[in-house]
């Protein structure tokens, strides 16, 4: 791909072409960022006293891909593909929602960023990205909830490439 020569075998073609994109490349690492969102999410609580968990596997993706403003380089595989921006602080005020998600999921959970509608101006959330202590994440949005991927990695591909995610459900 002669615009992205320094394509890495981490991600896809197109997943990775979108990410360099959006100004990643592999050893990104801000960590100051990442810092000043952890404190930020930690000196929130929400009206009904709801506090964000803060936990490294969360730290780790805000460093490594924080403030990106991703878009999908073209039309999904089975569904349409929406742009990204990582910024945990989108979910600042779903400490509750969050918090609720990870007691039916057994594990912690902390914003990520937000997916923005396909042809929406700047500010059209569509859905709040998450992350688990475990590195896994979700989507959420007003049909329900998503798993994206065991990791980021397989997660950014299921949204850059706009394949199916799967719907979480209980049982």
């Amino acid at each position: 791909m002669p615009d992205h020569p320094l394509s890495t075998t981490r991600f896809p073609v197109a997943v990775d072409a979108a990410l360099r994109d959006a100004g990643w490349q592999p050893g990104r690492w801000d960590i100051k960022l990442a810092e000043r969102w952890a404190d930020a999410l930690r000196a929130h609580v929400s009206p009904g006293g709801h506090r964000h968990a803060v936990f490294p596997a969360a730290v780790e993706a805000w460093a490594e891909f924080g403030a990106l403003r991703i878009t999908p380089p073209g039309p999904g595989r089975q569904i349409a593909p929406a742009a990204l921006h990582l910024d945990p602080l989108a979910g600042l005020h779903l400490a509750r929602t969050l918090s609720d998600l990870g007691r039916a999921l057994d594990t912690e959970i902390a914003p990520l960023g937000e997916e923005i509608a396909p042809l929406g101006e700047e500010g059209d959330a569509q859905a709040v990205l998450a992350i688990d202590a475990e590195g896994r994440v979700y989507s959420l949005d007003h049909t329900g909830d998503w798993y994206l991927g065991a990791d980021l990695d397989q997660a950014l591909t299921t949204l850059v490439n706009g394949n199916q995610p799967a719907r979480l459900t209980t049982s």
